[in-house]
C-alpha cells in the first residue's frame, strides 16, 4: 500500500512493500527519478548516498537499471562514513564504489568522500571541517542536494547520528566528528540534521521488523533526539519506503 498526491514527488510519503527485494527495487527507482528530474531541471543532479546492506543494494540495483541518468553530470556526497584507513571494507565509500560508482562514467572530480584515517587529515574533527567546506561550497553554489538517502537503525539513528547525543543535537554545523559512535567503529564523520534538511528530496528506505517501533514513533512526530530519523525532512519530499515488517507498527 502507499498514499501518493498528483505531484510525481509528493511532499511526504510512506510507501510499504511486500519484501526486501522490492524495497529495494523502488527505491533504486525513487533514486533514478530525482536525478533525472534534477537533471531536467537544473543541468546537474547531486545525491547523498548511504552505506548499510539496503543503501548499498540500492546502489547495485541503480547500477543495473540506471535509466536515463547523465552519469557526467552526477555529484556524489556521503552521509556519514566510518573513519578508518582507505582501504578498510568497512568505509561507505569503497562500498559504494565497488557497487556503482566505479562502474559508470561519473566524473571523479564531482565525486567527494569524506578523508581517511591514514591520509592528509588524520585527526577527525580536521576530517569532518574539511568535509563541511566542500558541503560549504556545494551548497553555496546549488542551493540544497538534490536527493539525500538514509537508511535507518533499530534505535531510529540515521546518518551517524545517534539518540540522545551531541552530534543528533547540532543545530548548526554541516559536518561534525563523533568519536564515540555506540555502534563500531566509534569514529565516525556525518552529516547533520541541518544538513539533511538543505536537501530537496529525503528518502528513508527501511526493512525489518525490529525497525518498526523507530518507524512508527519517526513518523508519528517523535522528537529527533530521541528517534533522529524523526528530524530528517527535505524541502520538497520526504519520502518513507518500508516493507511490510518496518511498517507493522504503524496504524
Amino acid at each position: 500500500m502507499s498514499e501518493h498526491t498528483d505531484s510525481p514527488f509528493p511532499s511526504d510519503t510512506v510507501e510499504v512493500h511486500l519484501d526486501t527485494e522490492s524495497l529495494v527495487a523502488a527505491a533504486a527507482a525513487r533514486f533514478v527519478s530525482v536525478v533525472v528530474a534534477a537533471q531536467a531541471e537544473r543541468g546537474s543532479a547531486s545525491v547523498v548516498v548511504t552505506g548499510g546492506g539496503t543503501g548499498i543494494a540500492l546502489l547495485e540495483q541503480v547500477r543495473k537499471s540506471p535509466g536515463d541518468i547523465d552519469w557526467s553530470r552526477v555529484e556524489v556526497f556521503w552521509g556519514d562514513e566510518r573513519f578508518v584507513p582507505a582501504n578498510d571494507p568497512e568505509r561507505n565509500d569503497l562500498q559504494a564504489r565497488q557497487a556503482l560508482f566505479d562502474h559508470v562514467p561519473v566524473d571523479p572530480a564531482r565525486v567527494h568522500p569524506v578523508a581517511v584515517s591514514d591520509g592528509e587529515y588524520p585527526d577527525p574533527v580536521e576530517a569532518a571541517a574539511e568535509y563541511s567546506a566542500t558541503v560549504h561550497a556545494h551548497l553555496a553554489e546549488h542551493g540544497a542536494f538534490d536527493l539525500h538517502l538514509l537508511g535507518m537503525g533499530g534505535e531510529g539513528h540515521v546518518n551517524s547520528l545517534f539518540p540522545d547525543t551531541d552530534a543528533v543535537r547540532e543545530s548548526h554545523e554541516l559536518v561534525v566528528a563523533v568519536t564515540n559512535s555506540p555502534k563500531p567503529p566509534p569514529v565516525r564523520v556525518t552529516l547533520t540534521l541541518p544538513a539533511i534538511r538543505r536537501s530537496r528530496h529525503v528518502v528513508l528506505v527501511v526493512g525489518g521488523a525490529s525497525k518498526a517501533e523507530a518507524v512508527a514513533a519517526a513518523i508519528g512526530g517523535a522528537d529527533p533526539v530521541d528517534v533522529p530519523a524523526a528530524g530528517a525532512t527535505g524541502t520538497d519530499s520526504t519520502t518513507w519506503l518500508l516493507d511490510q515488517e518496518a511498517a507493522s507498527a504503524l496504524r
